[in-house]
């Protein structure tokens, strides 16, 4: 056996090893309800840090601000929206600062911007369940759905 194969080996080994000691904690996750987010900023082909978003939970016929963060330099946020006994069944948005974004990094918009804010409505319907929403943005356009 050569050097190299034995190192794939090795390092094969190691991960599988770290791989095996992962599910006691994936499943306490798998188990507990949570809501998380991720932004990726398509039109330069990078994660947008740094996006500001606000997080509203509905009551009665307006939506309630529950949180607002700023996405990290992976345009994820730091933790889930919602975690635990905090995911309700409901219905929810969650605001895209997309103008502000795309400004603070020097891209030219129009004025007033084509896109300011992306909301984004949805509703939890299973309070155990992982939703993740994530939004692929440019300053012309805008996708979503149910990730995983």
């Amino acid at each position: 056996m050569t050097w190299n194969t034995v190192s794939r080996r090795t390092i094969a080994a190691g991960l599988m090893a770290a791989a095996l000691a992962l599910p006691s904690a994936r499943a306490v996750a798998d188990d507990t309800g949570r809501l998380t987010t991720h932004v990726l900023d398509t039109a330069n082909g990078k994660p947008a840090g740094g996006m500001t978003i606000d997080f509203y939970a509905k009551e009665g016929d307006g939506y309630r601000l529950v949180a607002t963060t700023k996405t990290n330099p992976d345009g994820r946020t730091d933790k889930p929206l919602l975690v635990g006994d905090a995911v309700k069944v409901g219905q929810y948005q969650i605001v895209f600062h997309v103008a502000e974004y795309y400004a603070r990094i020097g891209t030219k918009l129009s004025d007033p911007p084509f896109l300011d804010t992306v909301p984004v409505q949805f509703s939890i319907f299973d309070a155990k369940a992982h939703y993740h929403v994530p939004l692929l943005t440019t300053p012309w356009s805008y996708s979503t759905y149910r990730g995983s």
